[in-house]
C-alpha cells in the first residue's frame, strides 16, 4: 500500500468509518477531475458540489459544510483546509524527495518553470501547477506528489505576514529562492519592509548554503545565502549580458556561457538562480545547458504570439510596479529596427494600497521616455493617473473600453505602416488584457 493511501486509511478509520482497503489514484478539489479511486476535498464553494463528486465515483469526500445528503463516503470535518494542511505535512515528511521552494514578489512562476526544465534532465521532478501557491494550493500540490518523485519545485505565495511561515512548515523545503522584494501586496502589508519580513519567513527553514537570493535587491543584500546579480559584490556575478529578439546570452564564472530563449534582465536573474539550485542538486553544465534549450514557460509571461500578422507580447498574467518596469525595459530594448512598429497596452496594477495612483503616474512618465510609437492605457487607476499628469501627446491615449482598443488595433491593419506591428500587453490579472488578442 502506498504511503498516501495508508495515511488516508488511518484517518478514515479514526473518523469512525470502517474500511479495510483503499486505493487512491487522485486527490482533487474540482468535481470535473473526479474519477474512480479519487479523494475529493470540498473546499469553500466545493461543498456545493459534493453530490456531483459522489455521482462521479469519488471513494471518499472530506468537507466541512455538506449538503443534506447521506452517504457513508462523506467525512465531515471542522475545517477541511486545516485537515488538508495537516495531512500534507505528514505526507511530505514521509517522502524521500527534495523540495525547492520559490518565493518573492515577482518571477516565482517563471523561475519555477526554468528550474523544472533544467532539473528534469536528471531527476524525476514535479512542479506547482497553475497558481496553487497559497495555504490551500501548497498542501494540495504536495498531495499530488508520488513516491518515485526525486524533486518538487513549489511556489510559496502570500498576501500577509505569517503565510510563508505556515507554508514552510508544511513544505519543509530543502532549498529556497527569494526572487526579489517588490511592491506587490502593499494593499495588505502597507510597506516594502513588511513585504520583506513576510517573504523572508522562509529563511529560518533553510541552511544558508541552500538559499539563493537576488543580491542586487537592497532588501536582500544582507540576507545570509548565495547572492546572485550584476553587482561585483555578489557571490555569483552575471557578466557579458547580451539581448536580442531571440533571447539572452550571458556568462557566470570564468567559462560558463549560457543561452536562453527568454528576454529581459529579470529572466536572466531568474535563470541564474535556477542554475545555482541545479548545481546544488548535482546537475552538470551540459545538463543545465540542455535544459535551458527546452524551457517551457507558463502562458502570459512575456509570451510571444503571432496572430493576423501581428506579433503580441502577452505579459498580461499579472503586474506590479517592478514587473511593469521589467517588461517595459525589455520591450524598449527589442524590435527597434526600422521594420517594426511598437505599441504598448498597459492596464491597471492592482492591490497597491494608498500609493496606487502615484505608482501608475511613475509608470506612465517612464514609458513616455521609451522607444514605443503608441501607448494605450486601460483601467480606472490608469485614467486617474493619466488625467493628473495632464499629458498632451498624441502617442498616448486612455481607453475606457477594451473593445475600443480592439478596434484601434484593427485599424492598424489597414493603416499604411509598412512595418511589422508588435504589441506588448501588461496589466494585473483582473484587467484580462489577453482578451484584446
Amino acid at each position: 500500500m502506498k504511503t498516501l493511501e495508508k495515511l488516508f486509511l488511518d484517518d478514515i478509520s479514526r473518523f469512525g468509518h470502517k474500511v479495510s482497503d483503499l486505493k487512491v489514484e487522485k486527490v482533487v478539489m474540482n468535481t470535473k477531475d473526479v474519477e474512480i479511486n479519487s479523494i475529493f476535498f470540498g473546499i469553500n464553494n466545493g461543498n456545493n458540489y459534493i453530490s456531483e463528486a459522489l455521482d462521479r465515483g469519488a471513494s471518499f469526500i472530506f468537507c466541512d459544510n455538506p449538503p443534506n445528503v447521506k452517504d457513508s463516503r462523506i467525512i465531515v470535518l471542522p475545517d477541511t483546509v486545516k485537515y488538508m494542511q495537516e495531512l500534507a505535512t505528514k505526507y511530505r515528511k514521509s517522502l524521500g524527495l527534495k523540495i525547492v521552494a520559490i518565493t518573492g514578489s515577482n518571477g516565482k512562476t517563471t523561475t519555477k518553470d526554468i528550474l523544472y526544465s533544467i532539473l528534469k534532465e536528471k531527476h524525476v521532478v514535479q512542479k506547482t501547477q497553475g497558481n496553487y501557491n497559497n495555504h490551500i494550493g501548497v498542501p494540495f500540490s504536495i498531495l499530488q506528489l508520488r513516491e518515485e518523485d526525486e524533486v518538487a519545485v513549489l511556489e510559496l505565495g502570500m498576501s500577509d505576514l505569517g503565510e510563508i511561515d505556515l507554508l514552510s512548515q508544511i513544505a519543509l523545503p530543502d532549498y529556497g529562492i527569494i526572487t526579489n522584494i517588490g511592491d506587490s501586496h502593499l494593499e495588505f502589508l502597507k510597506t516594502r519592509e513588511n513585504v520583506f519580513k513576510a517573504k523572508t519567513e522562509i529563511v529560518k527553514y533553510l541552511k544558508k548554503e541552500n538559499l539563493v537570493v537576488y543580491g542586487d535587491d537592497p532588501f536582500l543584500k544582507n540576507i545570509v545565502g548565495t547572492k546572485v546579480g550584476f553587482g561585483k559584490d555578489n557571490d555569483i556575478v552575471i557578466r557579458n549580458y547580451r539581448e536580442s529578439s531571440d533571447g539572452v546570452n550571458f556568462s557566470i564564472g570564468d567559462n560558463e556561457i549560457y543561452n536562453i530563449t527568454l528576454n529581459g534582465i529579470h529572466n536572466c536573474l531568474n535563470t541564474v538562480m535556477a542554475i545555482k539550485i541545479s548545481k546544488l542538486l548535482n546537475l552538470s553544465w551540459e545538463e543545465i545547458s540542455k535544459g535551458l534549450k527546452n524551457i517551457s514557460i507558463t502562458p502570459m509571461r512575456f509570451e510571444k504570439l503571432e496572430k493576423n500578422n501581428i506579433l503580441y507580447i502577452n505579459d498580461a498574467y499579472n503586474a506590479s510596479p517592478i514587473s511593469m518596469v521589467y517588461s517595459l525595459d525589455t520591450f524598449n530594448n527589442l524590435y527597434n529596427e526600422s521594420n517594426f512598429y511598437k505599441v504598448a497596452i498597459l492596464g491597471d496594477m492592482l492591490e497597491l494600497g494608498e500609493g496606487e495612483i502615484n505608482y501608475h503616474k511613475e509608470i506612465i512618465s517612464k514609458v513616455l521616455d521609451f522607444n514605443i510609437e503608441k501607448i494605450f492605457l486601460y483601467g480606472p487607476l490608469m485614467k486617474v493617473a493619466f488625467d493628473e499628469l495632464n499629458i498632451s501627446q498624441e502617442r498616448i491615449t486612455h481607453f475606457a473600453d477594451k473593445n475600443l482598443i480592439k478596434n484601434r488595433v484593427k485599424e492598424f491593419l489597414f493603416d499604411s505602416l509598412n512595418r511589422k506591428l508588435v504589441i506588448l500587453l501588461k496589466g494585473s490579472r483582473g484587467m484580462k488584457l489577453e482578451e484584446i488578442i
